[in-house]
């Protein structure tokens, strides 16, 4: 296939390219600067700017744009800045999509679990409703704008739960950047209570699975997490462990939130027990089954 890429620099973006290439797909990379290679095309997602004939001349499109949701604190302007970068790239793709004279016939649009919100004791899958907060609110509007793709384009929102690896380009990357540092000084943690269920997935499954799902029938939501559930102190205890630093020190919720606001709540204090059910019933072989296994990878474990 001939697959466009939108945030093909990225922590998970170029882990994907790397993958693609490798199995013997094209890939054209979209780049907000001016294009230098002859598998690059220019664009401008914030003023939905972008050469439509492009989707001519791909068979899918993978959006992977956005700006970190691990970027803290999420202030006033940070938080508008999470909704905007998605629905302004995602709405742009779409755009074009439909005005192209034979649209691609796949689009995996990125997404994430936030959409179920804080929902304790709960077995969360693809059939759950939406929850409440901040990411709930975000993913049903960048879901929305995915949408917007042609009828004729299987159109997929993957919603992403907290990578785990190691990217040749970015070192660890996502959530748990700032975690293993603080883990490296030696000031590891219980988060809360540390029975939050944090949905995880390895980078290797992360790519994998989208590049399973670009030769699949499948269409809509599908959870990108491991088939393991794991709570935030088995995440933290296994990565101390590995890291061979103490697992001492207990930050309660109130300080959590008093340091990080927002994020807090929604990206270390949430439970959410997420089962991907449509990657598995589409036969989709995890390489990670643990989140163990997961960090093994991620710091360099043998």
């Amino acid at each position: 296939m001939r697959v466009l890429v939108a945030g093909a620099s990225g922590f998970i973006g170029a882990e994907l390219v790397d993958r693609l290439t490798a199995a013997g797909h094209d890939v054209v990379r979209l780049v907000r600067r001016r294009a230098q290679m002859p598998d690059e095309v220019s664009w401008s997602p914030t003023a939905g700017i972008i050469d439509f004939t492009v989707m001519d001349r791909v068979d899918a499109v993978v959006n992977l744009a956005g700006a970190s949701f691990a970027r803290v604190p999420w202030t006033r302007a940070y938080r508008g800045e999470i909704l905007d970068s998605r629905i302004t790239a995602t709405r742009t793709l779409a755009d074009a999509m439909r005005k192209a004279r034979r649209p691609p016939a796949t689009f995996v649009n990125a997404s994430a679990v936030g959409y179920y919100g804080d929902r304790p004791g709960e077995l969360l899958t693809e059939y759950s409703s939406a929850g409440t907060g901040f990411l709930a609110g975000v993913v049903e509007k960048w879901e929305a704008a995915a949408r917007l793709a042609p009828e004729a384009t299987r159109t997929l929102t993957v919603r992403s739960g907290l990578v785990i690896g190691h990217s040749h380009l970015h070192g660890h990357g996502g959530a748990l950047k700032r975690v293993s540092t603080l883990t490296k000084l030696g000031v590891s943690g219980r988060l809360g209570t540390g029975g939050q269920h944090w949905p995880w997935i390895a980078l290797a499954d992360e790519v994998g699975a989208i590049v399973h799902l670009l030769d699949s029938h499948v269409a809509g939501a599908v959870n990108l997490t491991g088939p393991t559930p794991a709570t935030a102190d088995r995440v933290m205890t296994a990565m101390a462990a590995r890291m061979h630093r103490p697992y001492a020190f207990s930050l309660p919720e109130k300080l959590l939130e008093l340091t990080l606001g927002q994020a807090a709540d929604e990206l270390l204090l949430s439970s959410q027990k997420v089962r991907p059910q449509r990657l598995i019933d589409d036969g989709y072989r995890f390489e990670h089954a643990t989140v163990e296994t997961a960090l093994d990878v991620m710091l360099g474990v043998q």
